[in-house]
């Protein structure tokens, strides 16, 4: 019973972090800002440490299946 809201919440981290590792991958690509109004190294630097640490939380979620 314990492991389906470990499985939700592993998938939710893992579609997140990967798709905001995507986004920002795709806007730095294209010299585009990452977010308005912030300087592009600072915001780079905060999407990707977000979205690895969103994967990180997937991969520890789903290991405790």
């Amino acid at each position: 019973m314990e492991s389906g809201p470990a499985i939700f919440v592993g998938v939710v981290f893992a579609l997140f972090g990967g798709g905001l590792m995507l986004w920002t991958v795709h806007r730095l690509r294209l010299g585009e800002p990452v977010a308005q109004g912030v300087r592009p190294a600072m915001s780079a630097t905060l999407a990707s440490v977000t979205a690895v640490t969103a994967l990180v939380l997937a991969t520890w979620c789903l290991t405790r299946v």
